[in-house]
């Protein structure tokens, strides 16, 4: 049996396009809004009947991975990774970033409603569910071997809490720093946290216990 073609592909596939675009374009207007939509939802905002918009995405979760793909990104390192570290770590705060000002609105809604006081305000928060932590502890896999699981643990967490949508909201909203300016000082801070972190490491007493504090 042949491979099924997607319907978006056979005949007037301009047209389809545009379909398939103006259902993702209100998916994430919704998201900016703080809604995380139905494929129902987005059919209505996007002016586009229910039984035209299940043909392009039988289900909500394809409808947000087409909106924002990272949804089901296990790692931001893509095909070729570098076996080093501190590359690898500079390589996946670079791409979150790209894709934390890409998503800007819609983080920034995920944010606020994640602040919300009452749990019944927040939703299912689809682009609050801690990827990053797992896409850092993905670039640091190299020192598993040199650092204790608590101390990579804490560095991971660090690492996070200097990047990312609450980090790009206080540069640029407080700080005020342009979103360029931002990205460096997010992806400076990333590598410095790494550096001292093993520079700690690296002055541990001899007979391995920690200098005293």
């Amino acid at each position: 049996m042949g491979m099924s073609i997607p319907y978006e592909r056979t005949g007037r596939t301009a047209q389809k396009a545009r379909t398939r675009n103006a259902l993702v374009a209100a998916t994430r207007e919704l998201l900016a809004a703080g809604v995380t939509p139905t494929v129902e939802q987005a059919a209505a905002a996007a002016a586009i009947s229910r039984t035209t918009a299940y043909r392009y995405f039988p289900n909500q979760r394809a409808l947000l991975v087409a909106a924002y793909p990272m949804i089901e990104a296990s790692s931001l390192l893509g095909a070729d990774p570098p076996a080093d570290a501190e590359a690898r770590l500079e390589t996946v705060v670079r791409e979150q970033l790209r894709l934390t000002v890409e998503h800007e609105p819609e983080l920034r809604a995920m944010l606020r409603l994640s602040l919300d006081p009452d749990p019944a305000h927040r939703g299912e928060l689809v682009l609050r569910k801690g990827r990053a932590i797992g896409w850092i502890e993905d670039a640091l896999a190299p020192l598993r071997a040199e650092l204790p699981d608590d101390e990579l643990r804490r560095l991971v967490l660090a690492i996070r809490s200097a990047v990312g949508v609450e980090a790009l909201v206080w540069l640029t909203d407080i700080a005020g720093l342009s979103r360029d300016e931002a990205v460096e000082l997010m992806s400076w801070s990333a590598l410095a946290l790494l550096r001292a972190a093993l520079g700690t490491r690296a002055g541990d007493d001899a007979d391995g216990s920690r200098p005293a504090r």
